[in-house]
């Protein structure tokens, strides 16, 4: 029987199923291995809403061409990939523009007001409340000139009304005590907070998405068979075929591969993030941190340390390059002097990269019963529940509570 399938199953493509099921819809999740075995694994377990504006702001650019030329610094572009890479970077180049840049930050704002609303009403109906922390994330500064180079960021936060709260040395150890003394300066985002494991989350999200009926199946996506009224069936790899009545493309970084198949291409990249799981770290932490001066973040998760960051762009099927977690965690002991590196692993994964930041959440612009539900880049996990709101909303006839123009696919 055809059903509303969901293709993908992290975080967003979870989020989106479950909220569909509740609501009555029949719905298949879709993903070639096990849910939250992508992105979702090994995320920064970060809910960040105060991190929504665009890549493509003026202080990002002053520091683009010192990043690119040092080979440790947070964005490296792999040299056989910048051909390949120059039509995505143009349209980065175009949500530069100040107009825009304002388009996109107001976007971006629009949905983190949301994310706490709509993740409380999730952790409370699935039960999964104790998997949220209720501790913030601290950004820190060894210096003024370190601060004053993020005051763009502040002031958008202050434009838009988000909490934070500047800390002074002493304040930041008494919340804190790992963090080198060499830090003067901090800001607390009481609102930011972080996931006890993404992975498990993501997993237990999907066994309740299974006890409303749902169900969830193993398969990789290589066609679409098409009738009168759109798609009618999926072409799996190993050679069934999935009868649909309406699908969500929800495969994060992989969603542009799958979009061109239906002629509708969607400029998505994948920003390679890598991290080190240290399950002995010798120190205990209770906030998040991140550096912005050495773009690296260190979140207590998944019963232990996760030291994690960079931008790679290097394509989905080029092997990991591991020194670039070695690079995270060296600047990691600089933030936290005493951390001890003990039973550690390293991992990569495909965040999906729009070049305006912002998601793609809505209807195909050229079949009548496909949807999108991707590009969420370094916020999937804080923009999942709303996101599974919205498109549930969308889908089912509901009018969504904020305009979903500035989400099309067709906006590019």
């Amino acid at each position: 029987m055809a059903s509303t399938v969901v293709v993908g199953a992290g975080i967003i493509g979870v989020a989106v199923a479950y909220e569909l099921q509740r609501r009555g819809k029949q719905v298949t999740l879709l993903d070639r291995s096990a849910p939250g075995s992508g992105a979702s694994f090994g995320n920064m377990a970060s809910i960040a809403v105060t991190e929504f504006m665009p890549a493509s702001r003026p202080g990002i650019f002053a520091q683009m061409p010192k990043w690119m030329l040092d080979p440790e610094g947070p964005v490296r572009v792999r040299p056989t990939y910048m051909i390949k890479l120059i039509p995505w970077f143009l349209r980065f180049l175009s949500a530069s523009r100040p107009s825009r840049l304002r388009e996109l930050e107001a976007a971006g704002a629009t949905l983190c007001r949301r994310v706490h609303e709509d993740l409380d009403a999730l952790l409370k109906e699935t039960g999964l409340r104790h998997m949220l922390s209720a501790n913030g994330c601290l950004s820190l500064y060894a210096d003024e000139a370190e601060f004053r180079a993020d005051r763009e960021h502040m002031e958008v936060l202050e434009r838009f009304g988000f909490r934070h709260e500047i800390l002074g040395a002493n304040a930041i150890r008494d919340l804190e005590p790992a963090v080198t003394t060499t830090i003067g300066k901090a800001v607390l985002f009481p609102d930011n907070r972080s996931v006890a494991d993404p992975y498990r989350f993501v997993v237990a999200l999907a066994d309740k998405f299974r006890l409303l009926g749902g169900l969830i199946e193993e398969g990789e996506v290589v066609e679409f068979d098409h009738g009168e009224k759109g798609v009618v069936g999926l072409r799996l790899a190993d050679g069934r075929r999935l009868p649909v009545s309406e699908i969500v493309l929800a495969a994060g970084a992989y969603t542009g591969r799958l979009s061109a198949r239906l002629k509708e291409y969607i400029p998505l990249e994948t920003e390679r993030g890598y991290h080190t799981q240290i399950m002995d770290p010798g120190i205990s932490m209770r906030h998040s941190i991140i550096w912005p001066a050495r773009a690296f973040m260190v979140t207590p998760t998944a019963g232990g340390i996760r030291v994690g960051g960079t931008v790679e762009m290097a394509g989905l099927d080029a092997p990991p390059d591991y020194r670039r977690a070695e690079v995270l965690v060296k600047r990691a002991r600089q933030a936290l002097p005493e951390l001890q590196l003990r039973q550690t692993t390293q991992w990569m994964g495909h965040r999906p990269a729009l070049p305006d930041t912002i998601p793609v959440m809505g209807p195909s612009a050229k079949r009548n019963n496909v949807w999108y539900a991707t590009g969420h880049g370094h916020l999937g996990l804080t923009y999942a529940a709303t996101t599974g709101r919205l498109m549930a909303d969308l889908i089912t006839g509901v009018e969504p509570p904020v305009d979903m123009k500035p989400y099309r696919v067709d906006r590019f």
